[in-house]
């Protein structure tokens, strides 16, 4: 059994206004994931002590982190990372499409490795949308389009993960269900809000899995620690390959 993990973070900084990396750490530790996706971190940024967040939590946990900066304002960066102790390879990192002629939209991106799970390479995709649905709609277009989920390099077994900023009833979530399997839909899990911690009720925070990645459990961790250290909780996936189903 694998256990993945999409955790937005909200810069470490919790509901209790306190900045803490160790924090977040601690939340990974206690839900033991093997591969984290990790949404809303800073890098040398000036409003959070001008560290890595990425580097320093993959440093606590003893794993190796990839991250790629949404945007970056000279040399802060923002944006989201894949960590694991496993081995891994970089794919792509890149923007998404955003409304250009809005300027306060904030700009997207996604992350794309392949992770070596028991000899088996699955590719992993890391994103946050945006807030607009028309921004929303465009993004998930793009993720199943040829440069992530539709290039030939992204095979089954993969995996798409991250804070989507969208419920079930949002025309984003359907376009890429239709690609890819809800993990909450396949156990039978249909309600596991993520947001806001203190008291969830939206579940815009996903997992979605192709064919061969079968699913075995699916929770949401909701401790003193995981109500104060983000405004998200974190999403936790159990899962193994299906030999027979992989090609």
């Amino acid at each position: 059994m694998t256990r993945i993990m999409t955790y937005a973070v909200h810069r470490c900084v919790g509901v209790d206004g306190k900045l803490d990396t160790r924090r977040i750490a601690a939340v990974i530790g206690h839900c033991r994931p093997d591969i984290v996706a990790l949404q809303e971190l800073d890098v040398g940024r000036a409003r959070t002590g001008g560290v890595d967040q990425a580097h320093e939590i993959a440093a606590q946990l003893g794993m190796v982190s990839h991250f790629h900066p949404a945007f970056t304002v000279e040399e802060e960066a923002y944006g989201d990372a894949i960590l694991t102790a496993c081995p891994v390879r970089l794919c792509r990192a890149g923007p998404l499409p955003g409304l250009p002629r809005i300027k306060q939209v904030e700009p997207r991106g996604a992350l794309w490795v392949k992770v070596d799970v028991g000899g088996v390479e699955v590719d992993i995709v890391n994103t946050h949308l945006g807030l607009v649905p028309n921004e929303q709609r465009a993004q998930a277009s793009a993720l199943i389009g040829e440069d992530w989920l539709g290039n030939p390099d992204c095979t089954d077994p993969a995996i798409l993960l991250g804070d989507f900023n969208a419920t079930p009833h949002h025309t984003a979530y359907r376009r890429l269900a239709a690609r890819l399997q809800d993990v909450q839909l396949i156990t039978g899990r249909r309600h596991l809000p993520t947001f806001p911690s203190r008291m969830p009720m939206l579940r815009i925070d996903h997992v979605f899995v192709s064919r061969s990645v079968k699913v075995t459990g699916v929770h949401t961790p909701r401790g003193a620690l995981m109500r104060t250290a983000s405004d998200h909780l974190p999403l936790v996936v159990d899962f193994r390959v299906d030999r027979r189903l992989w090609h």
